[in-house]
């Protein structure tokens, strides 16, 4: 456990080192875009003070930690507000947003995985292949359009609102996140199932699951008790390490073009405008989150595997 600890420890070190290089070296300076283009020099001078922009890397970079390690985040740039509040307000809205996707979507992919690892070679096997393959090699951007037209326009059914997060019930709730979650079942369920596929074909061809056939073991038994219990080390493994990039980087391109006010249109927002607190934040919770969930992962491969050590 402690060098899961120390090695945690080595990778967000790492993690936030090369962000904050990139952000502070290749990033936006909003020096101008807060106080415009023909400022004195004095003046620029005292923006660049107040950014920090003036302090020595190093300074600034253990800032940085400290900041992250306290969890006192500082304030936006843009508008004032402690980036600790901005993040409590659009994190909900982000798992609220994605989980439902994220959840069914993995679901979906394990039941197709192990239908088609049992039917392997049929022509049940080859069309969810198929499809698998054709769903991964389209761009999520024409997933979200082409759904959006088909279920939010008068040119489809017309049946859910463009834009926007007005949630203030059930019914509400489920109207506004009926077509991401779809977008998002659509673009992930094809990884999913080629993943989970591969691995259920690979536990597949074990000795035990052959004897198990052998003996007439009932489909429901061979793929549920055998197949999937001994591939939840694997399974488990992709669905934990997803939860960020789904988190982040699937709500990145979802909030921002439907207009969801969360962590994802917030981070994009602050990557226009160089609102660098809010980078670095998000960057090194994301950091952090992975780490946790390494050590989350030791707990939950014993529970699952008691062979594991």
């Amino acid at each position: 456990m402690l060098r899961k600890i120390i090695h945690g420890l080595a990778l967000i070190l790492g993690v936030t080192f090369i962000s904050f290089l990139l952000m502070v070296w290749f990033g936006p300076d909003q020096t101008y875009t807060l106080i415009g283009k023909h400022a004195t020099a004095s003046q620029i001078a005292e923006v660049r003070h107040q950014l920090g922009y003036d302090q020595p890397f190093t300074r600034r970079y253990l800032d940085y930690l400290v900041e992250l390690f306290t969890l006192d985040l500082g304030a936006s740039n843009s508008s004032g507000e402690q980036v600790s509040s901005i993040l409590k307000r659009t994190l909900p809205i982000s798992l609220a947003l994605m989980l439902p996707g994220f959840i069914i979507g993995n679901l979906l992919g394990i039941v197709l995985g192990l239908v088609a690892a049992f039917r392997r070679g049929t022509w049940i096997d080859r069309l969810i292949t198929g499809l698998s393959v054709t769903g991964m090699s389209i761009s999520f951007l024409i997933i979200i359009i082409a759904l959006q037209v088909l279920l939010s326009t008068p040119y489809g059914f017309n049946l859910f609102p463009v834009r926007g997060w007005r949630v203030d019930n059930l019914s509400s709730y489920l109207t506004y996140v009926t077509v991401p979650t779809l977008s998002l079942i659509m673009v992930t369920l094809g990884y999913n199932t080629r993943f989970y596929r591969a691995v259920f074909v690979e536990e597949s061809s074990r000795e035990h699951i052959r004897t198990a056939r052998a003996f007439g073991a009932s489909p429901a038994t061979l793929m549920g008790r055998h197949v999937l219990k001994n591939s939840l080390v694997a399974v488990s493994t992709r669905i934990m390490f997803s939860i960020p990039l789904v988190v982040v980087s699937g709500s990145l391109l979802i909030e921002t073009y439907f207009g969801i006010p969360g962590i994802g249109k917030v981070s994009f927002d602050a990557i226009t405008s160089g609102d660098q607190p809010i980078l670095k934040a998000v960057v090194g919770l994301t950091a952090v989150m992975f780490v946790l969930i390494q050590i989350v992962a030791d707990f939950v491969y014993r529970l699952v595997d008691p062979r594991i050590a």
